[in-house]
């Protein structure tokens, strides 16, 4: 059974720094995408950041280019979401996903498995 299980949401000042970690088991991810979500009240979900499981290629939502810095740890099967010069916007129910794709997609329909979410809080 695959799970995904997010850690290291928070409450944090603006311009502050939080690392979101999702640990993925059940089975063998080499050929799957990796992505992070998030989920805002009264806000549609949406594409944060996602990763190749396979090549390490990345692709961020332009919200969040040159802030969130996404990677993988192959042998500790776990994908981190740095965030780093946080903003009250970036409040929101952070999700980790994963999809048996080649290329990694905003399309959050192309993701199969899901986390449970965690909360990420960002005060002004």
């Amino acid at each position: 059974q695959v799970q995904l299980v997010e850690s290291g949401g928070g409450l944090v000042q603006a311009g502050g720094s939080l690392r979101l970690s999702c640990a993925a088991s059940g089975r063998t991810f080499s050929s799957y995408a990796m992505g992070w979500f998030r989920q805002a009240p009264g806000k549609e979900r949406e594409f944060v950041a996602g990763i190749s499981w396979s090549d390490g290629s990345t692709y961020y939502a332009d919200s969040v280019k040159g802030r969130f810095t996404i990677s993988r740890d192959n042998a500790k099967n776990t994908v981190y979401l740095q965030m780093n010069s946080l903003k009250p916007e970036d409040t929101a129910v952070y999700y980790c996903a994963a999809g048996s794709i080649v290329v990694v997609t905003s399309d959050l329909g192309m993701y199969e498995y899901w986390g449970q979410g965690t909360q990420v809080t960002v005060s002004s």
